[in-house]
């Protein structure tokens, strides 16, 4: 176990590992600190960080087995001191640490009598088991025990279909969650305006990761959320920029499908989906609502059948229009000149 001396940075934000320990092979402990915050902000990082580490974290598990020899899921096989169900139970428990991108394959193949461990799975070099001595069943006779089964990487909790398959493959409850248990609490100090937050952070682990590296995972994952806010006010630059190009009144979206025409002469349009135009989810959601899924359904609307749209507004069509535009690079500002002119 290590642990050290809470020492609070009074200038510059920063965060610290207090204290560490590994209470088993499947379980470690962590407890972490942040500081100094403003009042309020300890919470919601808290908050945010406790979700991140317990449901945004990707697992390794064994999501399914697969034998011949077993009728059913609750059967028992002579030889075998455990239930099939049993079996799969202890399968489930099973934790492992990989790399992994989806899913894989693995075995178990052994005769008895013995005991049959997690050791006993022949796994691809870039999956580890955490507690090689995890009990799968007990082989009371001299029989061959085979398994075929599943590994998948994935996250939070999945419950599989209790059926047996047509090709004696069972599925196992699969909980990808690595951290076991996630705690904060927040230290208040300081008087008046001056007064300051630490946020205390523990976190129990499965051993598949440190408590470290799982906080490091939540803080990526939860960066990665965030990051699209960070262009949307690029996104409306750029519309701004273009609204002394286009007088809207003077717009009619039939005339630009064949202005369009002649300058991308080889785009198919009906082969253009709205979905690969980039448009903000609420635009793009009353666009679909209203049986408009290509360019060249949006293109056969005037600009006045497409304000009749429910919860749209002219600001959606300059937002479209700029989007055209970004895409396809379109004069609009001469074009529309050209309109006013007749």
């Amino acid at each position: 176990m290590v642990r050290e001396k809470i020492r609070v940075s009074t200038r510059t934000l920063q965060w610290k590992c207090v204290e560490s320990r590994i209470d088993s092979k499947c379980l470690y402990y962590g407890r972490f600190i942040l500081s100094p915050l403003m009042k309020g902000q300890a919470d919601t990082i808290g908050i945010a960080m406790r979700r991140a580490l317990l449901g945004e974290i990707e697992g390794t598990c064994i999501t399914r087995a697969k034998s011949e020899k077993i009728p059913h899921e609750y059967s028992t096989i002579v030889g075998i001191q455990e239930s099939v169900h049993e079996i799969l139970i202890n399968l489930k428990e099973i934790i492992l640490r990989s790399n992994l991108y989806g899913t894989c394959e693995a075995s178990i193949c052994v005769r008895g009598p013995r005991c049959v461990t997690a050791q006993d799975i022949i796994l691809p070099p870039y999956v580890e088991i955490v507690d090689n001595t995890q009990h799968i069943a007990s082989l009371t006779e001299p029989i061959d025990f085979s398994i075929e089964l599943e590994l998948e990487r994935n996250r939070g909790y999945h419950i599989k279909t209790p059926n047996n398959f047509p090709d004696g493959s069972y599925p196992i409850d699969a909980l990808f969650m690595p951290v076991r248990n996630v705690n904060h609490s927040i230290h208040s100090y300081g008087t008046g305006n001056e007064k300051q937050e630490i946020l205390f952070l523990e976190i129990w682990t499965n051993g598949s990761l440190t408590p470290k590296e799982a906080l490091y995972e939540a803080s990526r994952n939860l960066i990665d959320l965030f990051i699209p806010f960070l262009h949307a006010d690029e996104e409306n630059l750029h519309l701004e920029d273009n609204e002394h190009k286009v007088s809207l009144p003077f717009f009619i979206f039939h005339d630009r499908l064949t202005e369009l025409r002649k300058k991308k002469k080889k785009i198919q349009l009906k082969s253009i989906f709205i979905d690969q135009l980039e448009l903000p989810p609420r635009i793009y959601n009353c666009l679909k609502k209203s049986n408009i899924h290509t360019l060249s359904d949006l293109l056969n609307n005037s600009q006045e059948d497409l304000i009749k749209i429910k919860h749209f507004d002219m600001e959606d069509i300059k937002k479209i229009l700029g989007i055209l535009e970004k895409h396809f690079v379109i004069d609009l500002h001469l074009f529309t000149n050209n309109k006013k002119m007749n």
